[in-house]
């Protein structure tokens, strides 16, 4: 090359070079693209198209924002010294995208799954064919660009859930290992279990027949562990009657027992960057915004994610996601929903996402871990000052942020540790950007109606919220928007007695009931030295330290919690609505409580029905003359809710319909 030529394709090189560093999303691949509802008009908005496909990432591990990730550097690299990883993509979009609202609305998937469309447009299904899936179609209307990506490695080989394909990490180039753990609650006797959680696929067991493998069993949280000898288990399952060996599975000889608690440690191989599936939420909405591309084409995102996903949410915050690679905010608003106090193993080496913490259930993960506050607390135990939007802060990419949950993530997911001082003795200051909304009787997800029994002791709570979660959305839209100011928080707090710890709790005599003495608790847990350095735990099981105050909304007269947004089934109720549901005695440990369930405890008929049995709550007889009483106060409630701008007016006919069945229902 001539030397006049040479200086001009250098610098077309660096900057060709420079481009290929800066460049998250390599490409995405659509394979599929089909009308919606064969092209119905959805208002304003029109049309809609559905596109499938594939997005491709690659990053760079000397990116300071991809430091954070665990393993990044000994993933493989490809020639530009990038790591390169995919996910699956689904898009529901205006099919002019001039028509959108110019804002994209990404789900976090829950376990590959897709629910938002199902949850805001009360649909039967995930957002496919045929119409029923598609409910009122109230996303569409509003003319949102529907996202999911896949961020989770170890989804099941299912047909429409949404997966990451993260590369493996090596120890240059041999294959690493290392001690994981798995534990498990069940309702009934079983001989074999999946090592994986919640249906997902498992970290497989090396060395089948290592002797220094443990298999425990307790009748507690924090009981003492017993140890099953080797001899009486194994890796592997019963097919046809007989055991197979299989690295996925545990078999016991005498069966696993309803209602103990059973847990095994033992050694797997080849643990993928799990941090990768942040990133890619990071890198793909970030494209979106500011990439020319002729996929999305939106002014401003917003995060939604449903418990495991609300729980991603708040890691993604806490460890400052919401800056790509360029330093540009990501998402401006973010709503994590029913995920409590909690974060998750979304990010070390060998985590298993799925793994959570309920009342009874997944024990001791890296999932409820201080900090729980936004802004910064010390530990006095610990003398560690952290809070969850630190970082956030510090980068100046602060998203709007909405905590919406239920009564259930009170008792079930330790909620009051995001708005208390971490001795319990105080609310804790909010910062501006944030609101708290929860509402009173609710369970983790609005449960069927009529109510029924699931392995519970009680009917569940049918209290559906999520209606008021449609206004929400539309608020914190406009806020992220044109900094609209959303409703006031609605929490149970300390200063008013609305918060209170479980024992103080003033709960009435109902027949049949009891106050459950047990609830979610949270440890401070040591899982090793190199767990905050390196994100691995050498400590399996880990160490259980002091407990933080977890504390529960104080009732009124009927057993209803205090404080928080009441929908109106439970404003003019017609029965006790509980964020608790302790488990069927047939289920084993009876005392404790069912994952995700609240409880629907109806009123007595008449007056001498709730005398004669001893029932300290008015009865109906003795609160509405008839139906149309009833729903006039309904409609009071609700149109108080309107008022207030926790309800939209468009959904008050569904609502008193909703109600009229619930009075139908308790007085047939």
């Amino acid at each position: 090359m001539p030397r006049h030529c040479r200086l001009p394709a250098v610098a077309a090189f660096l900057i060709l070079l420079t481009i290929t560093l800066q460049a998250h999303v390599t490409r995405i691949e659509i394979t599929s693209r089909a009308d919606v509802l064969n092209g119905k008009e959805f208002g304003l908005a029109g049309a809609y198209e559905r596109l499938t496909g594939k997005v491709y990432f690659a990053v760079d591990p000397n990116n300071p924002r991809n430091k954070v990730i665990t393993d990044l550097d000994r993933a493989p690299r490809n020639a530009a010294g990038l790591v390169e990883f995919s996910a699956d993509l689904y898009i529901l979009r205006p099919k002019d995208l001039a028509r959108g609202n110019g804002a994209a609305l990404l789900e976090i998937p829950n376990r590959g799954g897709r629910g938002m469309v199902r949850f805001f447009n009360h649909a039967r299904g995930g957002g496919a064919a045929p119409e029923a899936e598609y409910g009122d179609g109230f996303l569409m209307r509003q003319g949102f660009t529907l996202v999911w990506v896949g961020w989770q490695f170890d989804v099941p080989d299912a047909a429409n859930l949404l997966r990451l394909y993260a590369p493996v990490a090596t120890d240059n180039g041999k294959v690493m290992t290392g001690w994981v753990r798995s534990d498990f609650v069940f309702p009934a006797k079983v001989h074999d279990v999946s090592l994986g959680h919640r249906g997902q696929k498992a970290q497989p067991a090396i060395d089948l027949n290592n002797a220094e493998y443990r298999l425990t069993v307790r009748d507690s949280v924090t009981g003492e562990r017993q140890l099953i000898p080797r001899s009486e288990w194994q890796f592997g399952r019963l097919v046809n009657g007989k055991v197979t060996t299989d690295p996925n599975f545990i078999y016991l000889k005498s069966g696993f027992e309803p209602g103990r608690i059973y847990e095994v440690v033992y050694r797997t191989q080849n643990p993928h960057v799990v941090g990768l599936g942040l990133a890619a939420v990071r890198d793909l909405v970030s494209h979106f915004k500011y990439e020319r591309n002729d996929v999305v084409s939106v002014r401003r995102a917003l995060g939604f994610g449903i418990s495991q996903s609300g729980r991603f949410l708040r890691h993604f915050l806490y460890q400052g996601f919401n800056a790509d690679e360029k330093d540009r905010q990501v998402f401006d608003g973010i709503d994590a929903h029913v995920a409590g106090a909690g974060r998750g193993s979304f990010n070390h080496r060998f985590a298993e996402p799925s793994r959570d913490g309920s009342p009874f259930s997944t024990f001791f993960y890296p999932t409820d871990i201080f900090p729980f506050t936004d802004l910064e607390q010390t530990d006095p135990e610990t003398g560690e000052t952290d809070g969850l939007l630190t970082v956030t802060a510090k980068l100046r990419v602060m998203p709007k942020i909405f905590y919406t949950f239920s009564s259930y993530e009170y008792r079930g997911r330790a909620a009051s540790l995001i708005h208390t001082t971490i001795d319990g003795k105080a609310d804790a200051p909010l910062p501006d950007n944030v609101r708290i909304y929860y509402f009173v009787g609710g369970q983790h997800g609005p449960g069927p109606f009529p109510p029924v029994k699931n392995q519970t002791q009680h009917p569940t709570s049918p209290v559906d919220y999520s209606w008021s979660m449609r206004a929400l959305l539309l608020a914190l839209d406009a806020w992220a928007k044109e900094n609209k100011t959303p409703p006031p928080s609605q929490y149970a707090r300390i200063a008013d007695g609305t918060l209170v710890m479980p024992s103080a709790v003033n709960f009435p005599q109902i027949p049949g009931v009891k106050l459950p003495q047990t609830l979610r608790e949270t440890w401070r847990i040591d899982y090793g030295p190199e767990w905050r350095t390196k994100g691995i735990i050498t400590n399996e099981p880990p160490r259980i330290g002091k407990a933080f105050p977890v504390m529960v909304p104080q009732v009124d007269r009927d057993g209803i919690d205090l404080g928080g947004i009441r929908m109106p089934e439970v404003a003019v109720p017609l029965a006790t609505y509980t964020g608790w549901n302790p488990r069927d005695p047939r289920t084993g440990a009876p005392e404790q409580l069912v994952d995700f369930a609240g409880s629907y405890l109806p009123f007595a008929r008449t007056k001498a029905e709730r005398e004669r049995t001893g029932d300290a709550r008015l009865s109906r007889e003795e609160r509405y003359l008839n139906r149309a009483h009833y729903l006039g106060l309904v409609a009071e409630a609700a149109l108080k809710l309107v008022k207030d701008g926790y309800l939209l007016a468009e959904d008050l006919p569904a609502v008193i319909g909703r109600a009229g069945e619930h009075w139908d229902y308790a007085t047939k």
